[in-house]
């Protein structure tokens, strides 16, 4: 069955409105990383509490970005993502499919028809995308020359309870603009400039049908599919390395947590074995390069005695696994970058001394990279 509006729903769970502004996403539109960030940094947040040890919520998500104005880059970018990992990426000038992981390599040579239609999606995308652009800007009265069109599409399936839910939301420019309403079947606008899309979208009962169908079928079946071909890497469960960092014995500690895998976890700080909530500063997981996660939680010592550092500790969660990482706040373990400052600037006092015959040398001085980002 041919998909509406041309477009294989492939979402991100969670997306609950949120998209990067035209010029962000104009200056990075070449890197991944734009794209699943988008994705991550407005899911909703996890909370462990909520979350059932023998239950695991799988996702097919896919994030769509159309550029004009940039002829440069790719007119429409889609990148998939299962379980919130990139799994294969396409875009309108190359026009084909590249998978990003081993298995889905596998997934390719595997199921061919299947794997043609990723490829025709992104040369099919580019003429509604450019349609859609030609019809918001007359709309919207826009006279700038570049504007970002984002869509994200796609579903979630708890492979215990065998429940799904899927969705589809639009953005113009870095802003939300329609959201799909799966229970009604009908789209609901979030700026007045989309009531007319939205009125006209409404009356395509057919194709709303189509995507119910779709968001609630079509999409779990391909999430399994690339589950049956990626279970192992999918499935597994990397623990993360954690450290404390800080800038100056005055500046917040941060504890830091990369290289864990899947995203369900949590990084907080506790006082007396409570969690805290004040003074507190916490970060979204973010992706590694090697398909991993990191995640970050700043905590204000100020107004923290020394004597009371030891009442303190960093705890990261990790669905379905029992013992928590807990660090405790202790100055001896925490790294900085204060010792490595020092020595560079004895060092190049040290240096300056030395070259004091003129003509005969130029001194660079360049310091090194904070360990703290």
């Amino acid at each position: 069955m041919k998909l509406p509006l041309l477009i294989k729903p492939v979402s991100v769970s969670g997306l609950r409105g949120k998209f990067l502004s035209a010029a962000s996403c104009f200056h990075s539109f070449h890197s991944f990383s734009v794209f699943f960030l988008l994705f991550l940094k407005f899911k909703d947040a996890i909370n462990l509490k909520n979350l059932v040890c023998s239950t695991v919520k799988h996702s097919f998500s896919g994030i769509f970005t159309a550029s004009t104005g940039t002829s440069n880059l790719p007119e429409v970018v889609a990148v998939a993502l299962v379980n919130n990992i990139e799994a294969s990426y396409c875009d309108s000038k190359i026009e084909k499919a590249i998978p990003k992981q081993d298995w889905m390599e596998n997934l390719r040579d595997g199921e061919p028809e299947y794997w043609k239609e990723y490829a025709q999606d992104c040369a099919v995308n580019r003429l509604f995308f450019e349609e859609q652009f030609h019809i918001l800007k007359r709309r919207l009265n826009q006279t700038t020359s570049v504007h970002i069109l984002q869509k994200v599409i796609g579903c979630e399936w708890d492979d215990e309870t065998e429940t799904s839910h899927g969705y589809q939301n639009y953005g113009f420019d870095g802003e939300d603009f329609l959201v799909f309403d799966l229970k009604t079947l009908t789209w609901i606008a979030t700026k007045p400039q989309a009531v007319i899309t939205k009125h006209y979208w409404d009356r395509q009962k057919t194709t709303n049908d189509l995507w119910k169908y779709y968001l609630t079928q079509v999409c779990v079946d391909w999430l399994k599919k690339h589950l049956k071909y990626g279970r192992i890497s999918l499935m597994r469960t990397d623990l993360p390395s954690v450290s404390l960092l800080q800038k100056t014995p005055s500046s917040q500690v941060t504890c830091h947590a990369t290289g864990f895998y899947p995203d369900r976890a949590d990084l907080f700080w506790r006082k007396d074995g409570e969690e805290l909530h004040e003074d507190v500063d916490k970060g979204e997981i973010l992706p590694n390069h090697d398909g991993t996660f990191q995640m970050s939680v700043d905590l204000n010592i100020s107004s923290i005695p020394a004597e009371d550092w030891k009442k303190y500790d960093c705890v990261f969660q990790m669905s379905d696994v029992k013992d928590d990482i807990i660090t405790k706040l202790d100055k001896s373990v925490i790294r900085t970058n204060q010792s490595k400052t020092e020595m560079e600037i004895q060092s190049f006092a040290g240096a300056s001394r030395i070259s004091q015959q003129p003509q005969q040398s130029v001194l660079v001085y360049k310091r090194t990279s904070s360990v703290v980002q």
